[in-house]
């Protein structure tokens, strides 16, 4: 067993960086000898639970997470102590499913991480095999799409992006890398509500700073023509996917900051775009139901169906990550405008770099106004996780 390593609060902020770049090295040596490191926080000021502690793993994986938010717990004067905890689980073991299930597992309850350490090495180990990328190499603002025709103009637009090590992967990704992870990572989930859910439930274990669904939809409102804009204020969940584990009736909403950086450059450059509900469905052929669906497009008053911006949104809230959807009119299938290959075709080569464009001028907006990552408290429990959270 290691020395257990203290960080002294009452030093200096360089100082306390420097013991906390320490203390993360410390924490991905000990996970390399095949062991989880264990962070105990004693917080002085707090009457009800002071000390709190929780398991780590694969801690280079979210490295820059560990150092912003030890830092801001050591600032204001916690005392953090890392020490070597139990052995790492076997990810081909039979217990592991056991220790992985989350069906009764408080997601309010006060700890140290969101996720307990067999359940982030299990996901990153996901991750890496679904993008064929490093962990590592994610950044803190990650977009979802899926087309390829975004993937090549993000790759044009950031011609220096680290690429799936393979071409075969089921989720290409291209990650636009700057120090400290404040870059930018796309990820081509392909379609539907049940990829939106896997990419997203293991992609919380890094504990990104936002994700922004950059995709097409229907447009269902007569003053709505291909190429408008859509950003959603709220979410139809027509997928059903997460039903059982976020019940419909809880309300689910985009970052409002996000949204306002998304419209600020949709203003900017004088391009119409509509605000209202997005309906995500689980049906790529609703068109066929049209009956059925008219019903819930008019109750919801929804200006747009796709089929995964509610998953992403959901999965959003549930793990406490900020989110937002920015669409783009492809069809209008009410309106005698189905999408067609030859229509299609042409909107897709005129539309992609300009719909890849107003993400990335959003997200730098964001970084520059939130340095220290986009406020999340509309999306969090009142017992929430230490890291991430209220170190109050």
């Amino acid at each position: 067993m290691d020395t257990p390593l203290k960080i002294d609060s009452t030093r200096t902020d360089v100082d306390l960086i420097a013991q906390i770049d320490l203390a993360c090295q410390r924490m991905e040596k000990t996970f390399d000898n095949g062991f989880y490191s264990k962070v105990t926080v004693f917080r002085h000021w707090s009457k009800h639970n002071p000390t709190l502690s929780g398991k780590i793993a694969r801690p280079s994986a979210y490295r820059w997470y560990l150092r912003r938010e030890l830092f801001k717990l050591a600032r204001r004067g916690a005392e953090i102590t890392i020490t070597e905890s139990r052995k790492r689980v076997d990810l081909s073991s039979p217990t592991l499913l056991d220790l992985l299930d989350e069906t009764d597992f408080d997601l309010t309850r006060k700890k140290v991480f969101l996720f307990g350490p067999e359940r982030s090495e299990l996901s990153i180990a996901r991750l890496e095999h679904y993008t064929g990328t490093r962990a590592e190499d994610f950044q803190r603002y990650v977009l979802l799409t899926n087309y390829q025709m975004h993937m090549e103009a993000f790759a044009e637009r950031f011609p220096g992006a680290v690429s799936s090590a393979r071409v075969d992967v089921q989720m290409p990704t291209l990650h636009h890398v700057e120090a400290d992870n404040l870059g930018i990572s796309i990820v081509n989930i392909g379609v539907g509500p049940s990829n939106a859910k896997n990419l997203t439930d293991h992609l919380a274990v890094l504990r990104p700073d936002a994700m922004l669904m950059v995709g097409h939809c229907a447009g269902v409102r007569n003053h709505q023509e291909v190429g408008d804009f859509v950003l959603a204020s709220g979410y139809m969940r027509g997928d059903h996917i997460l039903d059982e584990l976020l019940p419909p009736s809880v309300p689910i909403m985009p970052s409002f900051q996000l949204n306002r950086a998304l419209a600020s450059v949709l203003d900017d450059s004088g391009l119409p775009y509509r605000i209202g509900t997005v309906y995500t469905t689980d049906d790529r052929n609703w068109e066929l139901t049209l009956r059925r669906t008219m019903e819930h497009l008019r109750v919801s008053r929804s200006i747009a169906v796709d089929m995964e911006s509610a998953t992403v949104a959901a999965n959003g809230f549930r793990y406490r990550i900020p989110s937002a959807t920015l669409l783009c009119v492809s069809d209008k299938p009410l309106h005698g405008q189905p999408k067609l290959p030859g229509e299609a075709k042409a909107f897709y080569h005129d539309s992609k770099k300009q719909h890849i464009e107003i993400a990335v001028t959003a997200i730098a907006s964001i970084k520059e106004e939130f340095p220290g990552g986009l406020p999340n408290t509309d999306i969090r429990a009142p017992g929430e996780a230490l890291l991430g959270g209220d170190i109050g």
